[in-house]
């Protein structure tokens, strides 16, 4: 704009300059008529040499002038055409400020009622951008958070395969980055086999697909529900897909827990009640008469029955537990109180397999629990203990503490628990020896139990184990602070 404001300026300058310079010649030729003419008018009489000079002084004169009139007309015409061209200049520099998408912009030109009509027009279209800019902005915001904030995983892929949105919850179940997705083509990411299956089906019939698919992720089998729609814009263009996943591993691990609760439980109570009835039976049908054989028979209905009732207290105890606001009565609570009582509790069975307890504690630990729940903690975790090892070995029993938990570690010389296993140990009715699944005289139940008692306590249990070596199981309770 500025190019072109100096070019009208000098192409005026010029056609101006050469007005007065053509207007200078004529009055040049015009001179000597005008001599004549005053000299017949006024009877004077000029010389060759007064002519000539009034002509150099009429000359310089006309030339003065014209230099004052170029000067004035160069003025004049600069302040019209900057007037005229300055307030364009600054509109067309909003505009172009516009295009860039800076909608802040305003121009500030005054001039005629039409550049004012211009410059107020381009205000409100600025404004009416800032707006939707705004608008656009809260809409792009509130999507992002949906996005990020769904329970479900979330993926995008646009018409070329290419990943355009994926949310946090898909880069934290793949363990993924932003940058090893964003902008690349789905097929590169190292996705489950099953996915990658599914995001194709959806690509070539461009319909929505539902399934439930399940994948393995760092060695550990997951479940999906996983739903895609292809994504259509305006006047029906296809623009991609887009995949939804839910984790239902837990819905789908907790209903074979509840199936395998059903089939334990009933397994547990026909075993007992299956020899209670046999030998009530026998008994009926005479074996009463051999009182060898009635004490004999007695004896094992009695065993049964208890071993009928201990199911039975385990299991309402574990539903009682299991309740919700269930709770334990915090109160300042001896560490090693608790393991004295817990070893009273469990020396007989210990004596039977002619076992020891190796007892290493530095020092009292004072934590916050229930007293009378916590021993039932670690008679079952002794009895456990006791169960699984073999005679003549070594309970050992510690007593430590961290800046936060109270630690009790109960260490056998057991059998030992596959690391494969370690997570399953805390469901009811699970074994890890099936062959003495009931021989060892336990309901299945008591881990269970512990786990639900320790979260109680808001602590934690760990279990580390070596097949063969055998098994320690760590419980950290609150500290009394």
């Amino acid at each position: 704009m500025k190019a072109y404001r100096n070019r009208l300026f000098v192409t005026f300058m010029i056609l101006t300059g050469s007005v007065l310079a053509v207007l200078g010649f004529i009055l040049g030729q015009l001179f000597p008529f005008i001599i004549e003419n005053f000299a017949a008018k006024t009877n004077l009489e000029f010389d060759l040499v007064q002519v000539e000079e009034i002509g150099k002084q009429f000359s310089s004169i006309i030339a003065f002038l014209i230099l004052v009139s170029f000067v004035l007309i160069c003025l004049v015409a600069n302040h019209l055409i900057r007037n005229l061209l300055d307030p364009i200049e600054n509109i067309t520099l909003t505009a172009k400020e516009l295009t860039k998408g800076n909608y802040r912009a305003r121009a500030y030109a005054l001039g005629p009622v039409s550049i004012v009509e211009l410059r107020n027009s381009i205000n409100i279209l600025a404004r009416n951008l800032q707006e939707l800019e705004k608008l656009r902005e809260i809409e792009d915001e509130r999507l992002k958070t949906l996005i990020e904030n769904m329970g479900s995983a979330l993926i995008m892929i646009d018409r070329e395969a290419v990943v355009s949105i994926v949310n946090r919850q898909f880069l934290d179940g793949f363990e993924l980055s932003i940058d090893e997705v964003k902008g690349y083509n789905f097929l590169t990411l190292g996705l489950p086999t099953e996915l990658e299956k599914f995001i194709d089906h959806v690509f070539l019939t461009e319909l929505p697909y539902r399934k439930q698919i399940e994948v393995e992720i760092q060695q550990e089998i997951q479940y999906k529900q996983v739903y895609g729609a292809p994504v259509v814009g305006d006047h029906g263009r296809w623009l991609g897909v887009v995949i939804v996943m839910h984790d239902i591993s837990e819905l789908i691990r907790l209903e074979q827990i509840r199936k395998d609760f059903v089939a334990n439980v009933s397994h547990e109570l026909r075993t007992p009640i299956t020899s209670i009835k046999g030998f009530s039976e026998t008994l009926l049908d005479g074996a009463f008469k051999d009182e060898k054989m009635l004490i004999s028979f007695l004896d094992i209905i009695y065993q049964e029955s208890n071993r009928l009732q201990m199911l039975i207290q385990d299991l309402l105890e574990l539903s009682k537990i299991e309740q919700h606001g269930f709770s334990v009565n915090i109160a300042p609570a001896s560490l090693q109180e608790v393991l004295i009582r817990a070893v009273e509790l469990t020396s007989p069975r210990l004596d039977e397999k002619n076992m020891q307890f190796d007892v290493d504690i530095v020092r009292d630990v004072m934590v916050m629990g229930d007293f009378n729940r916590l021993i039932q903690i670690f008679t079952n975790l002794i009895t456990n203990s006791i169960t699984y090892s073999p005679e003549n070995t070594a309970i050992t029993l510690r007593i430590k503490s961290n800046s936060e938990f109270g630690i009790i570690e109960v260490e056998d010389q057991g059998m030992g628990i596959e690391k494969s296993e370690i997570a399953r140990i805390f469901e009811r009715f699970y074994r890890i020896d099936k062959a003495r699944s009931r021989n060892s005289g336990g309901t299945g139940l008591g881990l269970a139990i512990v786990k639900h008692l320790v979260e109680a306590h808001q602590g934690k249990i760990n279990v580390e184990s070596t097949v063969g070596k055998g098994t320690c199981m760590k419980v950290l309770i609150p500290l009394k602070k």
